[in-house]
């Protein structure tokens, strides 16, 4: 039990893949960054200061040092947003869960633990890999003369609380990356913000008349930093609360099946 306890507090942080991602993420957004939106063809003149009218990727180029970090971000959660729904739907299993735990509550209504373990393998992932463990010591329990009932339905319980904590962590690995980004993406966007209308007022407040490329870039970086942080916040946050209520509903389900089986055994003599 200590050892899944350990598991599950490991998986809960950032991992050396989540790290390797973020690497990889930050070169891939450096590139992009500096050899497809700082070409020169977005430009009206070889030293970039102003974007042609209407190209964007100029206009986010003109965004700063601070746009690559937010790209870096944005790449993150799209990747472990995919890595989340691929593995939450392994867990679920190939069927839809409701139905899957429904079947083996009328095979457990019915004394099938056969049929029950069946439905399990049928329906595979996680949740079934828990169910299935239970029923495997529900039926271990049911051939124990040594024990009294009470221990039996501890013995069933501890099983698949055991399980639990062995096949469910996983779930909420890299959730943590996307739930600081959340954070912290408004943070990073602020700061490009403040460094942009820091460079906007020098512009103003140079003596005679004041530069207009150098104002148009000041609040071009204000205001692209602002919109990619917004943006990249805005669907890190989207995507950990529909994760976490997906991971909700398969621990609902599996305390659902949990206490049925408990059950189950306890109003059978034994």
């Amino acid at each position: 039990m200590a050892q899944a306890q350990t598991a599950k507090s490991a998986k809960k942080g950032f991992t050396l893949p989540a790290f390797v991602v973020i690497i990889v993420a930050l070169i891939v957004s450096e590139l992009i960054f500096h050899f497809v939106f700082g070409d020169a063809s977005h430009f009206k003149d070889s030293l970039k200061k102003e974007p042609k009218p209407g190209d964007y990727m100029g206009i986010i180029y003109k965004g700063g040092f601070i746009v690559p970090f937010l790209m870096t971000m944005f790449l993150v959660v799209i990747t472990f947003s995919i890595e989340r729904y691929l593995t939450i739907g392994k867990a679920a299993g190939t069927g839809n869960l409701e139905t899957f735990l429904q079947n083996v509550k009328t095979k457990l209504a019915a004394n099938d633990i056969s049929g029950a373990m069946a439905e399990c393998d049928k329906q595979k992932g996680s949740v079934a890999n828990v169910v299935q463990a239970g029923l495997r010591k529900y039926a271990e329990m049911e051939k124990n003369t040594e024990l009294e009932g009470e221990k039996k339905v501890l013995a069933i319980q501890q099983e698949i609380e055991e399980s639990t904590a062995l096949e469910l962590p996983s779930l909420e690995q890299n959730l943590t990356v996307i739930a600081t980004i959340a954070s912290v993406g408004t943070l990073i966007a602020l700061l490009g913000t403040v460094i942009g209308m820091i460079k906007a007022f020098a512009a103003l407040a140079t003596s005679g008349t004041p530069d207009p490329a150098a104002l148009a870039t000041g609040i071009s970086e204000a205001l692209i930093n602002t919109a990619l942080g917004i943006f990249t916040s805005a669907l890190a946050i989207i995507f950990y609360n529909l994760f976490t209520s997906k991971i909700d509903k398969l621990t609902y389900g599996i305390d659902e099946i949990g206490y049925s089986l408990t059950q189950s055994f306890a109003s059978r003599k034994h």
